[in-house]
């Protein structure tokens, strides 16, 4: 009797320190999920590759403050600990142990931005890539040829062909991926485009639409504008009148471009000079914006064939060469 009263009370005393025990680990669980990790933001790559033991290690290392025991329950879970993916990732100090573990799982990696502003030239766009420090450097981005055949593109030239935006990136993102990124966008933003366009426009191609688009990126900052100088330049167009605009001229001139352009620039003969010859130049000058698209695909329907600046950002339009003359007098030479 004595004997099975010792043993129940043997029993009852494991089952209770088991329970006790269970309770405490619990609470340990419980405290281990809620408690934020994280004192301060931390960078960490995780490389492809990694095993769970050295994503907990690199974590460790970081100091992010994880209970090593209860992540390796939590990535046991789900096998969560197959599903982690490579990258870079940014934790910040309001995470807990289940937030790092889900964006280690779903790939939520830190993302990087580079900006082409409308209007910037493909040399401009080069140095920009090459200057960030995140993106991969696969190959010469200045050979225009070479960056053209690896991003998949028919043309030759690279000038006007990337759509101006701002693009997310992670790290070690090569910058040929990127390039085809802005390119696939412009060619689908002008294909769009093409689809809606007003009738009888002089363009045979799309490409050449992107051409005038580029001038009129460059000839006005006004987005109220930019319908009436694509209107000017198509009716000269239209009309077989040289589209004399500067900014072709400048694009030509190249590195001798030094601030002004001279009268003798503007009989010099260049391939973008549109003093000298009748049509467009023969690819962009710049990175036209959606404005710019969008105007040269839906101009206004004036006469206007002439335009000249005011001095404060926009313009004086003028029917008439005569008109225009006493535009150019007021505003060019301070005649009053």
């Amino acid at each position: 009797m004595w004997q099975l009263i010792f043993k129940y009370k043997i029993f009852v005393s494991i089952s209770t320190s088991i329970l006790i025990m269970l309770v405490l680990l619990s609470i340990d669980f419980s405290h281990a999920l809620h408690a934020k990790v994280i004192n301060s933001s931390v960078i960490i790559e995780i490389e492809k590759g990694d095993s769970f033991q050295q994503v907990i290690q690199k974590l460790v290392r970081n100091e992010v403050n994880i209970n090593v025991f209860w992540f390796y329950v939590l990535g046991l879970q789900g096998h969560d600990y197959k599903k982690i993916k490579a990258g870079e990732y940014e934790f910040n100090s309001s995470l807990t142990m289940p937030d790092v573990l889900s964006m280690l799982v779903q790939g939520k990696t830190k993302r990087y931005s580079i900006t082409f502003p409308e209007g910037w030239t493909f040399a401009q766009i080069s140095q920009k890539i090459s200057a960030e420090p995140h993106l991969t450097h696969s190959l010469d981005v200045t050979n225009n040829a070479l960056v053209m055949q690896a991003i998949g593109a028919d043309s030759k030239h690279p000038e006007g062909t990337f759509f101006p935006d701002t693009y997310f990136f992670e790290k070690h993102t090569t910058d040929i991926a990127l390039l085809k990124r802005a390119y696939t966008k412009m060619q689908r933003v002008l294909q769009d485009a093409w689809l809606t366009k007003s009738k009888q426009l002089p363009f045979k191609t799309p490409y050449e639409a992107l051409i005038l688009a580029s001038i009129v990126e460059k000839e006005t900052a006004s987005a109220q504008e930019r319908t009436q100088i694509a209107g000017v330049f198509i009716r000269r167009l239209q009309q077989n009148i040289p589209l004399q605009t500067d900014p072709t001229v400048i694009y030509g001139m190249g590195e001798h471009y030094l601030g002004n352009i001279s009268s003798k620039d503007l009989i010099t003969a260049t391939a973008y000079n549109t003093y000298t010859f009748k049509g467009l130049p023969p690819t962009p000058i710049a990175m036209p914006g959606q404005e710019a698209i969008h105007a040269v695909f839906h101009p206004d329907a004036s006469q206007s064939l002439y335009f000249v600046a005011r001095g404060d950002g926009t313009h004086v339009f003028s029917d008439t060469l005569d008109a225009h003359n006493a535009a150019v007098t007021t505003y060019q030479k301070g005649k009053k």
